[in-house]
């Protein structure tokens, strides 16, 4: 059978009970030889985008994926199902995590890459930035999301540290380390690279831009705020040292320090030129192995329920470590 698309909205029938969230009605059509991954000619949107970008539309998602319906099939943008989903969440109102989970362990490829250049994490970027000076409880509920679905992300082999700088993730929160701490932490511990995953610390290197956004801030050493900022990137800094055997620092790694806090700048670059210009110790060595074994994130969590001596347990942690969850 047939189904002739509507004469005003250029909708088929299938498009309709998708957007009126009938699944029985999604089934007995699509039974009934109705084109499953047809798109409407205007907006070329097929059932299953309609179905990723509502919430309420998860029983038609389901059934639609059930039924065999294309999950990375792209309109003519390259927009997928799983980009609609991620495009049409705002963290807020609309919160699409389950619709994304759904289509991930459907098989939707978390490198799908519209013509624009938006990948999955355009979204995730936009949203963070959103969080600025916002509502306190808006922005709270906005990383909660951002953080979910990120986890789901990961769960499924994204990589949050490709190129270009401006849709990675892992760059966007090394630059704002202060404000996206508990999610860029998530990230490290689960194993991100703290360079550019494509082309290494030429292109972008995690440590240049902590070390950059050190210097750049002006305060005194009692600036609670300067506290503040100069713990997280001490923790920032220990998991990517903790992250890989062999430490990678930019080439033309200077600093140049200004402030009553300098000296102590100067220190943590002098510990890791340290620590890059001489064979790693032992002890380093087990600490990293160890945390990248107990990888992906919670690491803390599970260092601290290893059967071993409270003293050990304590050098394996990451420095200044605390939960995560406390902060989203």
């Amino acid at each position: 059978m047939s189904v002739p698309p509507d004469p005003v909205t250029y909708y088929t029938a299938l498009h309709i009970a998708v957007l009126r969230n009938q699944p029985d009605m999604v089934e007995l059509l699509v039974r009934h030889g109705a084109d499953i991954n047809r798109r409407d000619r205007i907006h070329e949107s097929s059932p299953l985008d309609l179905a990723s970008e509502e919430p309420e539309r998860l029983p038609c998602l389901q059934r639609l994926l059930d039924l065999g319906a294309d999950v990375n099939a792209a309109d003519k943008h390259g927009k997928t199902a799983l980009l609609h989903a991620l495009a049409s969440s705002d963290g807020v109102q609309i919160h699409n995590t389950e619709n994304i989970r759904l289509l991930l362990e459907g098989g939707a490829d978390v490198k799908a890459t519209t013509k624009d250049g938006d990948t999955v994490f355009t979204c995730i970027i936009f949203l963070l930035g959103e969080t600025v000076g916002g509502d306190k409880e808006e922005a709270q509920m906005i990383n909660r999301f951002c953080f979910q679905v990120t986890q789901l992300l990961l769960a499924h082999g994204a990589d949050p540290s490709e190129c270009p700088a401006h849709e990675s993730l892992t760059h966007i929160c090394l630059k704002s380390f202060k404000l996206h701490f508990p999610l860029l932490r998530f990230l490290l511990e689960s194993g991100a690279a703290y360079n550019c995953s494509l082309h290494g610390a030429s292109c972008w290197s995690g440590f240049h831009i902590v070390f950059e956004r050190l210097c750049s801030h002006s305060g005194c050493a009692e600036d609670e705020s300067h506290a503040d900022l100069l713990r997280k990137a001490e923790t920032v800094l220990d998991l990517m040292v903790t992250n890989s055997p062999r430490l990678q620092l930019p080439e033309n790694f200077d600093i140049h320090p200004v402030g009553s806090l300098a000296e102590k700048i100067r220190a943590l670059h002098f510990s890791l030129r340290q620590l890059e210009s001489y064979p790693p110790p032992l002890k380093h060595l087990c600490r990293v192995y160890i945390r990248l074994y107990l990888q992906p994130w919670p690491v803390d969590a599970k260092v601290k329920a290893l059967p071993l001596p409270d003293r050990l347990k304590w050098y394996l942690l990451s420095e200044h470590g605390g939960p995560v969850e406390d902060d989203i």
